[in-house]
């Protein structure tokens, strides 16, 4: 019997990012503007494009057995999947987003206090439910279906809402209150499913190759011939990611040396390096980076 992992893929603004690091982790998935199936090029997984908000439930019912979601939407969700990795990405940065507690900016509400007896507008219900309860406040909880941050003050007293830079709260005259969760992107898995062994090796296997992408980002390697008497000055200006490699030639006065780099400083090392004594200095371009 063939084996099939069945895998879920977050639909709307994580699913472009999260087709973008599976290439570069070697597999290739494409999107049929008319399919929830897309396509990948590994006869043992069978994707399935599946909102954020709705995958950790789907996880934990076992219609999946794994797939990528925000760890705000499994605490929404309360679903009782086992995490296997966090994968640090997102469309606009690599920092969290940030679930926030906001009230316009004349509002006299102070802290999360302050809401007993208001109304609060969010999609999360039951993470806002539950961070409420946690400061002993009882308010009512009412679901947004989007432009949230237009409601206050005329609709509701407070929203909480996610965030990236802050721009859109800004632009909307709303003032954070509290901070009610950070979020990244996670890899669940369905508790039976990762206890096949079978699945367990497919599901680690594809989380091995998406880290090492992620670790790969933003950095190149660098090779280079450096004279023996010069290899000290040289490795003085590397900044390198674990420890250089160094490695003797057939002429005994030179070293190989190859190491990884933050492709940001590139430009500027260069010309030190070459000035330090280094030659034949080959940049080179990383698929992953697996420690």
């Amino acid at each position: 019997m063939s084996h099939v992992l069945k895998l879920g893929i977050p639909a709307g603004s994580l699913q472009e990012a999260t087709a973008e690091l599976f290439r570069r982790a070697g597999y290739r998935i494409t999107f049929s503007s008319r399919s929830y199936y897309p396509n990948i090029d590994d006869d043992e997984i069978e994707c399935l494009l599946i909102r954020a908000q709705e995958m950790a439930r789907y996880v934990e019912d076992g219609v999946l057995d794994a797939g990528l979601t925000g760890y705000d939407w499994v605490v929404e969700n309360a679903a009782d999947v086992h995490e296997v990795a966090e994968l640090v990405f997102s469309k606009v940065s690599r920092r969290p987003v940030r679930w926030v507690l906001c009230v316009p900016e004349d509002s006299p509400i102070k802290s999360v206090h302050d809401l007993q007896g208001k109304r609060v507008a969010t999609e999360a219900v039951g993470l806002t439910t539950r961070y409420l309860a946690k400061h002993g406040v009882t308010a009512k909880v009412e679901f947004s279906w989007g432009a949230t941050e237009v409601k206050p003050p005329k609709l509701v007293d407070a929203i909480v809402e996610v965030t990236e830079t802050g721009t859109s709260l800004r632009a909307n005259h709303l003032r954070i209150v509290d901070e009610v969760l950070q979020s990244t992107t996670r890899f669940i898995a369905n508790r039976t499913s990762y206890t096949d062994p079978w699945k367990k090796q497919k599901i680690d296997d594809i989380v091995l190759m998406l880290q090492g992408a992620m670790a790969a980002e933003g950095k190149v390697g660098l090779m280079m011939n450096v004279p023996a008497d010069r290899l000290k000055s040289v490795l003085s200006l590397l900044p390198a990611l674990q420890q250089p490699t160094i490695s003797h030639l057939a002429d005994e006065q030179w070293v190989d040396v190859n190491t990884i780099i933050d492709e940001s400083i590139v430009r500027h090392i260069i010309p030190r390096l070459k000035a330090a004594g280094a030659r034949g200095i080959v940049e080179y371009p990383l698929n992953k980076v697996i420690d």
